[in-house]
This record gives structure tokens, C-alpha cells and sequence, in this order.
């Protein structure tokens, strides 16, 4: 009888042992690390738009912008049209300084607390011709 008892408190610890080790996988488990998603400055025909021109991301995730048709090329985020209303955020989203050459490129990482909602950004050069996109933030 000592024998079971004994072997049954063997498998008990070795069932909550196994239990233990399985339910910490998934309380230490990483959350989804951030992505890159990249935009073009120009379309590979030449057109002043930015492709893709709508995209949505996580907060946290970072945009690449390449410079690719039509030079010179910018980045500014419409304070006005942006979820926090913010210029400050804006401003730190945005790259003014004009990319010249086919294939330069900067990045916009979007803040971990950035607000969901849309964001309007342009090209300060041809924002006249059309050239606006949009990033949702999810």
C-alpha cells in the first residue's frame, strides 16, 4: 500500500512538474516583434504617388521609404490629419530633408503608444500632383 501511495505522489509531481514548465512557455512567450514594411517614392512608371499608397501597421512596427522614381521625394505627416492631432508626433514621424537619388531611404518607426487611426502623410514637392498616402494604425 505504501508502495502506491508513494508512486502515485511520484506522478503526481511529475504531472504538475510537466504542467509547471508548459504554463510558463506561455507566460514568458514574446509578444509579436514589430515589423518593416517599405514604401516607394514614385511608382517603378514614373508616377508621383507612393506605393503602396494605403497600408496598415501595428503600433511599433517601422516604415522603410525608397526613393525610387521622379526625385526629389519627402515624408511629412499632416499634424491635422493624424488620431492624436498632435505636431509634435508629426513632426517626429515625418523626414523633410528631400532624398535626390533613386534608391535612398529613411525610415519612420511608429511609436509603441502611437493612437490608432489614420495617418495622412505627403510629398512636399508634388503633393499638388496627388502624391498623399495614408498608414492606418491598428
Amino acid at each position: 500500500m505504501k508502495m502506491i501511495t508513494a508512486s502515485l505522489r511520484r506522478l503526481s509531481l511529475a504531472v504538475l512538474t510537466i504542467l509547471l514548465v508548459v504554463s510558463s512557455f506561455a507566460v514568458f512567450t514574446p509578444s509579436a516583434a514589430a515589423e518593416t514594411h517599405q514604401i516607394k517614392l514614385g511608382s517603378d512608371k514614373g508616377l508621383l504617388v507612393f506605393e503602396p499608397k494605403k497600408l496598415s501597421i501595428k503600433p511599433g512596427d517601422t516604415i522603410e521609404w525608397i526613393n525610387n522614381k521622379v526625385p526629389p521625394h519627402n515624408i511629412v505627416f499632416d499634424a491635422a490629419l493624424n488620431p492624436a492631432k498632435s505636431a509634435d508626433l508629426a513632426k517626429s514621424l515625418s523626414h523633410k530633408q528631400l532624398l535626390m537619388s533613386p534608391g535612398q531611404k529613411d525610415t519612420t518607426t511608429f511609436p509603441a503608444d502611437a493612437p490608432a487611426g489614420e495617418y495622412t502623410f505627403y510629398c512636399e514637392p508634388h503633393r499638388g500632383a496627388g502624391m498623399v498616402g495614408k498608414i492606418t494604425v491598428e
